[in-house]
């Protein structure tokens, strides 16, 4: 018997919820900066599997939220999370038939982008730019991503 998506608002809201959750949620100084960003994870995630569903739409939500909940410039992770989601919904078809290693590479490139463009942000709005420790949650977060799909597809799946 064949698995089905089953993916609607109500587990959209809760993947994101969790993704937030587990993105502020607080750490020992040492794990904080290996942490992965949850939010643009799962944001990517949703728009190779179903970009009608959520979308760009979904990207800035999840990132207004994440700036609600850092304290940060309102709008920062908003802007660079619509982003990386439009260049994933136009590649899309592309990077899924990937096998999971060659899509963590494509990740690794969009997760990249993501941190420069708050990295950039940060810079032009004055507000002081952090060391290079904030790189480190860009390769931990393409590592991770094997691992993510597939506990998102057992979330996402019906049997």
């Amino acid at each position: 018997m064949a698995s089905r998506t089953i993916l609607g608002w109500p587990r959209i809201l809760a993947m994101t919820i969790i993704a937030l959750t587990a993105t502020v949620a607080p750490l020992p100084d040492l794990l904080q900066v290996l942490r992965p960003d949850f939010v643009a994870l799962t944001v990517l995630w949703l728009c190779l599997l179903s970009p009608r569903l959520t979308g760009l739409f979904h990207a800035w939500g999840a990132g207004l939220a994440l700036d609600a909940f850092r304290g940060v410039l309102f709008g920062q992770h908003a802007l660079a999370m619509v982003v990386i989601a439009y260049v994933a919904s136009k590649l899309r078809l592309q990077i899924r038939a990937f096998p999971p290693l060659q899509q963590a590479a494509v990740i690794l490139a969009l997760l990249w982008l993501y941190e420069f463009l708050l990295f950039w942000i940060d810079g032009v709005s004055g507000h002081p730019v952090t060391d290079w420790r904030r790189w480190l949650a860009v390769p931990v977060g393409a590592a991770c991503w094997p691992l993510i799909t597939g506990l998102y597809a057992r979330f996402a799946t019906k049997r």
